[in-house]
């Protein structure tokens, strides 16, 4: 579990091709190195990931076909930075909301309107998890949890505080660029089970 309050980034400093395959490197900072070891689970851009070794700071993960498939991480290049976010421990502070690290899909960027005290990010909304998007609820994107400000067809709204522009990635992004984005546990499965309620209703 995580909690969608992005520790840092990390740089990407390696990468490896395969076929439906990718292996990369992060280098990690030095307060998130303390007890990692290979097996642990770390979140890049809110997609859970799992340690496969440990070189100093040099830590290296593996990419299946769904994970590139759903995320943004195939798209990742030499250079680019990551938010990552160890899992969460018993006793941690849950200080944003309780998140899996399983990406739903992308969202592209549509509009970046920037203020000196507010960043307003306008992200398309796919039909596919809309359903799930409700202002005030929560929404994970690219790890970071943030709550929905303004909905509008299609679309919906997130505002960024400067504390978070200079914790994470997300202050670089641009219309075109594609988001991570995990819906809140909670709100998918009442949304779930309400609609499963109400067909079984209509069938009977």
């Amino acid at each position: 579990m995580f909690t969608g309050i992005v520790q840092g980034t990390a740089e990407l400093i390696a990468l490896e091709e395969r076929a439906d395959f990718r292996s990369h490197t992060l280098r990690l900072p030095p307060e998130m190195l303390t007890g990692l070891a290979c097996g642990a689970s770390v979140a890049h851009n809110g997609c859970c990931l799992t340690v496969t070794s440990i070189d100093s700071d040099r830590v290296s993960f593996d990419l299946m076909q769904e994970t590139l498939r759903l995320t943004n991480l195939g798209e990742l290049q030499l250079g680019d930075r990551v938010n990552v976010e160890r899992a969460a421990r018993f006793g941690d502070e849950i200080g944003g909301h309780a998140m899996s690290g399983h990406i739903i899909g992308t969202s592209e960027v549509v509009e970046v309107i920037p203020s000196a005290n507010n960043h307003q990010l306008w992200l398309a909304i796919d039909p596919a998890w809309g359903k799930y998007v409700f202002t005030r609820g929560y929404i994970g994107i690219d790890g970071i949890s943030l709550t929905i400000g303004e909905l509008e067809a299609g679309r919906f709204a997130l505002n960024l505080i400067p504390e978070t522009l200079a914790r994470t990635n997300i202050g670089t992004r641009q219309a075109g660029d594609r988001i991570n984005i995990e819906v809140d546990p909670q709100t998918q499965a009442i949304v779930d089970t309400v609609e499963r309620v109400m067909a079984s209703r209509q069938q009977g």
